[in-house]
């Protein structure tokens, strides 16, 4: 396709939300919360797979410019010279598919220590008490504080998922590819961040505007039966708070942090340092 095109992945609640607002505010910038091309681009794969019904109706070629094409199309609509940042959790998982697509990506995953990340989720459950969240598929799941993390934590569900793929994505071969952008240092330092995240992209700094972010997606978070999801707040803070979790859950999700070691990445890491320039 014509315009550059960048990805947006990682961890949920972890300001990926929050990160798309500000790269809104330039002009050249697409950004938007989960998009459908990565199913679609899974629902393609099934159906060219070699075991499938169709699998011998393609020959190589063929597939890539089939994917290809669903990213042209999709995008189609979108003004010459702009940048593209297709969001999908699953994208951490598909490095080596997207690398045969598109030579000269760039992939920024959003982070945030898991144990704020399970909070963060706890505190929507009990501030909409009325609403059966999607995430949980029955009353076991959604029964109490320990059967919901460990429910979220499984690698079918929303966060076990996310950070195997993650894991997948840091230590695997394209890693040099991956920006990370920890939720707490973007909340925090939301210009020195983005200062970053401009030099990773290659791109000429632009003047975003911390307090004037405000962001919902109302209807899609109801449908999804998870009300305030993807709502953010006008101006950028880092907010200080007590954890909703017993001590238990939340110790043990504190300790799943890896990318807090550099060892076996190629994956640059906004760090506290970096801050302090």
């Amino acid at each position: 396709m014509a315009n550059k095109l960048h990805f947006i992945s990682g961890l949920p609640r972890s300001g990926s939300t929050l990160l798309s607002s500000l790269l809104r505010q330039n002009p050249r910038f697409s950004a938007g919360i989960s998009s459908p091309v990565a199913p679609m681009c899974n629902s393609l794969l099934n159906i060219m797979a070699t075991k499938g019904e169709f699998g011998t109706s393609f020959i190589e070629e063929q597939k890539t410019e089939l994917l290809r094409g669903i990213f042209d199309n999709y995008y189609r609509h979108m003004p010459e010279d702009s940048v593209i940042f297709d969001s999908s959790r699953s994208w951490c998982a598909r490095l080596s598919l997207l690398n045969e697509l598109f030579s000269d990506f760039k992939m920024i995953c959003c982070v945030r220590n898991v144990a704020w990340v399970m909070d963060s989720f706890e505190r929507l459950v009990q501030k909409y008490p009325l609403v059966h969240s999607r995430m949980f598929g029955d009353e076991n799941e959604r029964a109490t504080v320990y059967s919901r993390t460990e429910t979220l934590a499984r690698y079918n569900r929303v966060v076990g998922y996310s950070l195997a793929a993650l894991r997948e994505a840091y230590y695997g071969q394209y890693s040099s590819s991956l920006l990370l952008v920890d939720y707490e240092l973007l909340t925090r330092f939301p210009q020195k961040c983005m200062k970053l995240v401009y030099e990773f992209l290659g791109e000429d700094l632009f003047d975003h505007d911390p307090e004037n972010v405000a962001f919902e997606d109302a209807d899609f978070d109801a449908h999804m039966g998870i009300p305030g999801m993807h709502k953010v707040r006008r101006s950028i803070s880092f907010q200080e708070r007590s954890t909703l979790l017993p001590p238990d859950i939340f110790e043990k999700y504190e300790k799943v942090n890896f990318w807090t070691d550099p060892a076996g990445t190629a994956a640059s890491v906004i760090s506290v340092s970096d801050q302090e320039k």
